[in-house]
């Protein structure tokens, strides 16, 4: 599947991570996004969209809970 034929969500999420130059965190995901990382919840649904990038290929979640992208 093409990059294009994600949702803009999934493929702002992948340009933000690419951009990041290394492993990120959901946090500072959700703090290009704009979204208010401080209160707590906030980030779970944003979290969800990483691993399910992640569990399709399109990134790499690290043991340490960051992801990346795939190599």
């Amino acid at each position: 599947m093409a990059e294009d034929a994600l949702s803009p969500d999934y493929q702002r999420i992948l340009a933000i991570v690419r951009d990041a130059g290394g492993p990120v965190a959901t946090k500072r995901v959700g703090e290009v996004l704009g979204l208010r990382v401080a209160v707590r919840g906030k980030l779970e649904s944003l979290r969800g969209k990483l691993a399910k990038l992640a569990g399709r290929g399109w990134l790499r979640k690290l043991a340490d809970g960051r992801f990346t992208t795939r190599l």
